[in-house]
């Protein structure tokens, strides 16, 4: 992925977490109360929204820096992170199916190794 594809991406990824929890706010304000995971829910899209933005700034540098390779790499991982982290919290806070809050710490691994990824890209050079 190049730099304006990253941003792209980020672009849409941030359009989705607005989306998503203006949704989870108003529509959905009745399910996520009988679940009991409003809270959760709300964790779910502040994560997809700070690494959406994470990837917006991660395009920025890749422009700027592109023999920084592990930018893209990391761009990848953040989003895998949100569709793990942030996908199995909005449907756990929905169906309440436990079980899938085994995987969301799959996610939180992507989001590490993601800024891990940033650090070494800046260290290297």
């Amino acid at each position: 992925m190049k730099g304006k594809q990253i941003i792209q991406t980020a672009a849409i990824l941030g359009a989705l977490a607005v989306g998503i929890g203006a949704f989870g706010a108003h529509g959905l304000k009745e399910i996520l109360a009988e679940t009991g995971r409003a809270e959760t829910f709300e964790t779910a899209v502040k994560y997809h929204f700070y690494h959406s933005l994470a990837i917006f700034l991660i395009g920025i540098l890749a422009i700027v820096k592109p023999e920084w390779k592990k930018l893209r790499t990391s761009a990848i991982l953040m989003a895998v992170g949100i569709l793990i982290f942030s996908g199995s919290l909005y449907v756990l806070s929905l169906t309440g199916i436990t079980w899938l809050g085994a995987i969301t710490p799959l996610g939180g691994l992507a989001f590490i190794a993601g800024w891990i990824l940033v650090f070494l890209a800046a260290s290297k050079n």
